[in-house]
């Protein structure tokens, strides 16, 4: 099954219109499925809950989604910082809808201002009413299998996990990179503990495989639910994928539209891989910044982690800026 994660900002309705209402936590998930030429297709719309409430949950679909949807009803300081997020996370193929319903006039020559400054110049809009057809038609063309992903190491974030009678531990989450498979022995982090994959599931059926793009539900054996939570990553045995950092020394891009300037002392919150860690700026040099971290961050050994930096207090504009993968 070849899958596209698209990250959604939209109101229900339109989420509703466009798959089948999934699994639902502060991240809701809309799937739609076909089967062209014996193989099965499917686009996966994730839906973050709480934004602007909460940036986390934005972060966190951000984190897993390789293409982009917004639903446009007002331009203001929400829908800048939800532009300033997606071009943050080099996250080029995307879309927004100019909701013709909306009470406010929308001028699409000033939101594509507002696209071309966060960085996403290769964005489409649509300021007529898009087909939902057509809308899954563009995102379907875009699906493949990169295989350089599912050559690199394994790296699966957990969003959730919880016990199962007669199964055990289950633990849900994305496959960012690499592959999974039956009878895997694995690693957890941060804890260190180790398990064996006792069996797989990908949109509820029974696979021997996961891939790059799968949500995957993994039944682990000899693994207590205590030393898995949100934010935990699981690897392969040995992979030796991951490395804890207690201090960081981050070159950061700085996001646009923000006015903020970090200064030492200052208490910021990192979001990389589903982890959200709290840490204080210890030196600033120009857009190079020292970070202490009140726990360690796990970051990939290959130097492909994408770490955002966020201030939660800096309203309308929480995010400060990415130290992107060199």
């Amino acid at each position: 099954m070849s899958v596209l994660n698209v990250a959604l900002i939209s109101t229900e309705e339109f989420a509703r219109n466009l798959g089948k209402r999934g699994d639902v936590r502060d991240i809701e998930s809309y799937i739609f499925k076909e089967n062209r030429d014996g193989k099965t297709f499917s686009l996966s719309f994730l839906r973050p809950l709480k934004h602007p409430e909460s940036i986390r949950p934005l972060l966190s679909v951000l984190d897993v989604a390789k293409a982009g949807v917004i639903e446009v009803n007002r331009i203001d300081a929400h829908f800048g910082e939800i532009v300033v997020a997606f071009g943050c996370s080099d996250i080029d193929l995307g879309f927004v809808i100019i909701d013709s319903n909306s009470d406010e006039w929308i001028d699409p020559e000033k939101v594509r201002v507002i696209l071309d400054q966060a960085g996403l110049n290769s964005w489409k809009i649509y300021d007529e009413n898009l087909k939902n057809h057509e809308l899954r038609e563009y995102l379907f063309s875009e699906i493949g299998i990169n295989d350089i992903q599912q050559k690199s190491p394994l790296i699966i974030p957990v969003d959730q996990s919880f016990n199962v009678k007669g199964v055990g531990l289950v633990a849900i989450g994305y496959v960012q990179s690499g592959l999974i498979t039956k009878f895997d022995d694995i690693e957890i982090f941060p804890s260190k503990i180790t398990g064996v994959v006792k069996s797989l599931q990908v949109m509820d059926d029974n696979v021997e495989t996961a891939f790059t793009g799968d949500r995957v539900g993994i039944a682990l054996r000899n693994t207590k639910t205590q030393i898995i939570q949100k934010g935990s990553i699981i690897t392969n045995l040995d992979s030796k994928a991951l490395e804890p950092k207690e201090k960081s020394d981050l070159i950061l891009d700085l996001a646009p539209f923000q006015k903020k300037t970090l200064m030492e002392g200052d208490i910021i919150h990192a979001s990389s891989n589903l982890q959200f860690i709290v840490g204080r700026i210890v030196s600033v040099e120009k857009n190079k910044f020292s970070i202490k971290w009140d726990s360690p961050i796990w970051i990939r050994a290959d130097g492909k982690s994408r770490i955002t930096i966020v201030q939660l207090d800096a309203v309308p504009m929480r995010i400060i800026g990415v130290s992107k993968p060199s």
